[in-house]
Order: structure tokens, then C-alpha cells, then sequence
């Protein structure tokens, strides 16, 4: 038997939150004294990997494997599953991989778990906790079936460096495509993902008009942090649809979450609720989302927001 981890890329390159899976995985594997498998598909930088703990790395390159599917990658995994003696696979809580589980759980006859938040507490039954209600609760899940799909919540965990010198292994996998076909993807502009980001700088109808965003961009740019909008702000065009975070947009679930003219509906904060560290700005004291950030600003975000960024580019100079 073995632990299998599907390990997400974004264009040939493995994302940054693989390598939490794989301490999440590493940790668990020596829970239950099982061998780590790591799965890659289309990546150029598997050497990342080994400093993470897996005792194997499985890769396949494969040209009809360079768009994600959810029903080919499910197929796929499910094969390597199955020859590997995998009882419980690792994925991701990104939106790809929510459509993936689902399809790997039909096709194994697993148990899928969403949005766990640490390592199981008991392995006999197995037991683990995960967030629910909008990541407002945790609730204890004990899993009776024979293998489990586990989906680990972003930033939960941790990354933690534990080398190994694993076998790297290349596969073939025949498996007949899904009849969906994606030609093409669309990518959002930015240099950094609201996905990956650590940091996520968002902002509201406080902004007055797209034309303001700037300050915005430059808040971001400084701290390499992705930009975000509220569901307003994208339904009026001043934003792409991409950006539009809370719980009917992308959820968020970073170290830091800065708010800036944003006032808290409950669907926003629905889908922020998980980042660590929230700090709003808003000249409005009452706002909702004062209500639940860490830190709070009451002001003008015109004039906050560049004395701010002024002052982390004069830190970020004094401490390089």
C-alpha cells in the first residue's frame, strides 16, 4: 500500500502549494508507515520534490495531458491508484481539483474529503477534521471506507523541507479521453494568481472608478502579492470576473487579506474567512468587515493606501 499525491502545475512548472501536500502527505505517511508517491504530469522542474520527503516520483509527459481535464486526470490518477496499491490519495483544494475528486471517487469507490485542516487524530478509525460552514466551524469526519480521497485546505498545514532521494520513475498511461475536449485555456493577467498568492490585496466600490486602480497595483506589486475585487466591482466591469473573490467568486485562503473599500457583505466574507491575517481599510467605522478583521484602518483609502505602500517600500529598502 502507499500514499499518492497528485501534484499540480500551472505551464510545465509545479505550483508552490504541492509542496504543502507533500509535508501534509510525508507527515501522514509516517502515521501509517506507507511509502510516499508523488504523481507529476508535463512538469520540468520535478528535482523541487525531493525536498519534501516522496520515496517515489511517478511522471508522465504526455501532450494530451498539457490542458487540464477533470474526467482524463481523473482516469488517469485512478489508474496509477490502482497499480500503485494507493489507499489514500492527496490533492489540492483548488478549483480544479474539487471537479477532479469527485470524478476520482466514482471511478476508485473512495471516500472524498474536502477542505481538511490537519492530520488525521486517530488512524483506527480514521478520523480527520475539516472546515465547513463557510469556514466558520470544523467538524470531525470519520471515514469508514477503504480509500480515501483527502483535499487539503491551503495554508493549513504548512510547508515543511524533509529530503529525500527519491526513485524517479517515468510511466506510460493508455486510458481512453474524455469525449469534452478544452481547446484552449484563457489565462487572467497579473504576475501573481489569486490562487497561489500568499498575500491578496482587494478592493471595492470605494475605488470610485477602474481608473484609481493604480494605487492598487502598486499596493500589490510591492508586497508580490495578487489584486482582487469584490462582486460589484467585476459585475461593473471596472474588473475582470477572474479577480472577483468571496464565496460566489474565488475562495481566498492566504497569509495576509487587505481590504480596501470593501464593506463585508456575508457572501464576501464567506469566502475570505479562512485567510490568517485580514487588515481592512474603509472610511466607513460601522462597515461589516471591521468586524471580523485582525486589523482596521478608518480612512480614505486614497490617502492611506500610497502612504502605506511608501512606508513598506522605505522598509523593504532598509531590510535588503
Amino acid at each position: 500500500m502507499s500514499i499518492l499525491v497528485y501534484i499540480e502545475s500551472n505551464e510545465n512548472q509545479i505550483k508552490k502549494s504541492s509542496f504543502e501536500l507533500l509535508s501534509y502527505a510525508k507527515e501522514l505517511s509516517k502515521k501509517l508507515s506507507l511509502e510516499l508517491i508523488a504523481l507529476v504530469i508535463n512538469c520540468t522542474n520535478i528535482s523541487t520534490l525531493q525536498d519534501f520527503g516522496p520515496d517515489k516520483i511517478l511522471s508522465i509527459n504526455q501532450t494530451k495531458l498539457n490542458l487540464f481535464n477533470a474526467q482524463n486526470y481523473a482516469e488517469l490518477i485512478s489508474n496509477v491508484s490502482k497499480s500503485t496499491g494507493a489507499k489514500n490519495i492527496i490533492i489540492s483544494d483548488s478549483v480544479n481539483c474539487k471537479y477532479l475528486g469527485s470524478l476520482l471517487s466514482v471511478k476508485i469507490n473512495a471516500a472524498f474529503i474536502s477542505n481538511v485542516v490537519s492530520i488525521p487524530s486517530s488512524t483506527t478509525p480514521f478520523i480527520v477534521k475539516r472546515s465547513t460552514f463557510s469556514n466558520k466551524a470544523f467538524c470531525d469526519i470519520k471515514v469508514n471506507s477503504d480509500i480515501k480521497i483527502l483535499s487539503i485546505s491551503k495554508n493549513s498545514f504548512g510547508v515543511n523541507k524533509n529530503k529525500s532521494e527519491p526513485i524517479i520513475e517515468s510511466i506510460e498511461n493508455d486510458f481512453i479521453e474524455s469525449r469534452i475536449v478544452c481547446e484552449s485555456v484563457e489565462l487572467s493577467s497579473g504576475s501573481v494568481s489569486i490562487e497561489d498568492a500568499d498575500i491578496v490585496v482587494s478592493a471595492g466600490r470605494g475605488m470610485k472608478g477602474p481608473e484609481n486602480w493604480n494605487i492598487i497595483e502598486d499596493l500589490a506589486n510591492t508586497l508580490k502579492a495578487a489584486t482582487a475585487c469584490s462582486k460589484p466591482v467585476s459585475d461593473l466591469g471596472w474588473r475582470p470576473h477572474s479577480e472577483h473573490v468571496g464565496q460566489t467568486g474565488k475562495p481566498v485562503s492566504t497569509n495576509l487579506y487587505i481590504a480596501i473599500g470593501i464593506s463585508g457583505a456575508i457572501q464576501h466574507l464567506a469566502g475570505v474567512s479562512s485567510s490568517k491575517v485580514k487588515v481592512v481599510i474603509n472610511t466607513d467605522p460601522e462597515a461589516p468587515f471591521f468586524k471580523v478583521a485582525d486589523y482596521g484602518i478608518v480612512g480614505d483609502a486614497f490617502e492611506v493606501v500610497p502612504k502605506l505602500n511608501e512606508k513598506l517600500k522605505a522598509f523593504q529598502a532598509e531590510n535588503n
